[in-house]
């Protein structure tokens, strides 16, 4: 998988996802895949159990097909999926 900026417009549902930081120091390590996204938040299924982290406070590492790891930082994903895709990106190169 080639890495872009337009990985933010990636549907994050059923993808593997790490807390890699956070303000929050309970929400760093839960890993899983990602059930459920909303505006503010990713519902991670982790050990069983459903977390519900907040985006704008975390910074993720998503597991793509291909062993691609791609990190994002949450602040760029804080609005609704369907909202995200239909976004123009602004690319620095």
């Amino acid at each position: 998988m080639k890495v872009t900026p337009d990985i933010i417009r990636q549907e994050f549902i059923g993808t593997e996802a790490k807390v890699a930081k956070s303000g929050n120091q309970n929400y760093v390590g839960i890993s899983g895949k990602v059930i459920d996204e909303t505006r503010n938040t990713f519902t991670i299924l982790h050990e069983g159990k459903r977390r519900t982290i907040a985006k704008d406070s975390a910074i993720f590492h998503f597991s793509f097909s291909g062993g691609t790891i791609v990190e994002v930082d949450g602040k760029l994903l804080g609005e609704r999926p369907e909202n995200r895709l239909k976004r123009r990106i602004k690319r620095l190169w």
